[in-house]
């Protein structure tokens, strides 16, 4: 097994007591972030959807102009 060292806390008795705050990092899981928001995908699903629709009408459109020639 490792050697364990334990430290023993030492307060001054007189005088007065200064704390040196060291900020460290701090490790955590990773966060995966969408590369699309919601609100995105769903606006390109709109978008997509009226495209479809004016395909569809152009389709239905030379359609009927071969049928009448």
């Amino acid at each position: 097994m490792a050697d364990v060292k334990i430290f023993r806390e030492v307060l001054p008795k007189q005088g007065q007591l200064s704390v040196e705050d060291v900020t460290t990092m701090v490790l955590c899981k990773p966060k995966l972030l969408p590369l699309k928001s919601l609100s995105l995908e769903k606006l390109d699903k709109m978008q997509q959807a009226a495209h479809d629709t004016i395909r569809q009408q152009q389709m239905a459109e030379k359609e009927k102009q071969e049928k009448a020639h």
